[in-house]
């Protein structure tokens, strides 16, 4: 800009206008910020719960994507949610200790948005379980705008969850005292064997549906696959009857385990499992298509587990 200054012309630059962020900025700044946001308060929830009884992410691969995503430049969204398993152990007055799994997920856009929890306990009834995650949501919805809320909602969960076992409580028990005794509950294990198991929608379902459905065991991906669930019957038939939808060029239950438990308390139930959660497990992949398991490692693994004569009931030769 020119400007007469006693006679002389001066020239002064104009100051350089300042560009505001284009709206696809904006978002991958936004995007960013809730990625950050997400590492730090799950760092938070590792260090505070550092036990898989505690706090399991169930999908380590979205975990190190959500990373990624937080540390880069990169504007790439990460492929799927992280998901992850918050166990509760509240005091029940005149009961023993009652557990709820909290089944989280978080969406790309939280804090933004509310999470995704799901909680779930062997002795909540459906009602009762559909109530509970309704007043969640509510709770979650009218408190946790913007900010991280994780540990609030396990909070709320262990402060009222237990409540919600009682609300059925008085009526059901007058009933079954005077009528006929509670039926048992039966807890199962499927080991269900496949050709082969290289789909990763697929791999995704099943780790999904156990999820939901509350099952615990693992799953080996590659030629063969092995499929381990267990938890309540109901829960794993119903497992079972979705998978098998699924196209498959051979898939079938190779041995099954039934245990009937006298009352079917949650203590009970959690004393027969072998697996804290499902989740996917490799051993050293190798071959042509780094498909084929180290059978080796499977077999130390089922050991370990107290599960090494089913080794033989899949390859029909005995481990080492």
């Amino acid at each position: 800009m020119a400007e007469r200054n006693g006679g002389v012309l001066s020239w002064h630059p104009d100051p350089e206008p300042v560009t505001p962020p284009s709206a696809a900025e904006a978002a991958e700044m936004a995007s960013r910020e809730e990625a950050e946001a997400q590492v730090s308060e799950l760092d938070l929830l590792s260090s505070m719960f550092p036990r898989e009884e505690e706090f399991l992410v169930t999908d380590p691969l979205a975990l190190a994507e959500l990373k990624l995503s937080a540390e880069s430049e990169a504007t790439e969204v990460p492929s799927s949610k992280v998901q992850f398993i918050l166990n509760v152990k509240p005091e029940v007055p005149g009961a023993s200790m009652v557990e709820f799994s909290m089944v989280c997920a978080l969406p790309f856009k939280y804090p933004t948005v509310p999470p995704e929890i799901t909680v779930r306990s062997p002795l909540l009834s459906r009602s009762q379980q559909i109530q509970l995650n309704s007043d969640l949501k509510t709770y979650l919805m009218q408190n946790c705008s913007g900010e991280p809320c994780m540990l609030s909602a396990r909070e709320w969960v262990k402060d009222h969850a237990s409540a919600y076992i009682d609300r059925e409580l008085s009526a059901s028990s007058v009933m079954t005292s005077n009528t006929t005794q509670s039926e048992d509950v039966i807890f199962t294990r499927l080991w269900i064997y496949s050709h082969h198991i290289y789909n990763k929608q697929k791999r995704k379902n099943i780790i999904e549906w156990a999820k939901e459905l509350s099952l615990s065991g693992f799953c080996m991906p590659g030629k063969p696959g092995v499929v381990c669930v267990e938890g309540l019957q109901s829960n794993c038939e119903e497992f079972w009857s979705r998978v098998k939808r699924l196209t498959w060029k051979r898939i079938l239950i190779r041995h099954r385990e039934d245990v009937s438990l006298e009352g079917g308390g949650h203590a009970e139930i959690q004393k027969q499992r072998k697996f804290s959660a499902l989740e996917e497990k490799c051993f050293d992949a190798h071959g042509p298509r780094g498909n084929h398991m180290d059978l080796g490692q499977l077999y130390q693994f089922l050991e370990k587990k107290g599960c090494a004569d089913i080794f033989q009931m899949y390859f029909g030769v005995e481990g080492h």
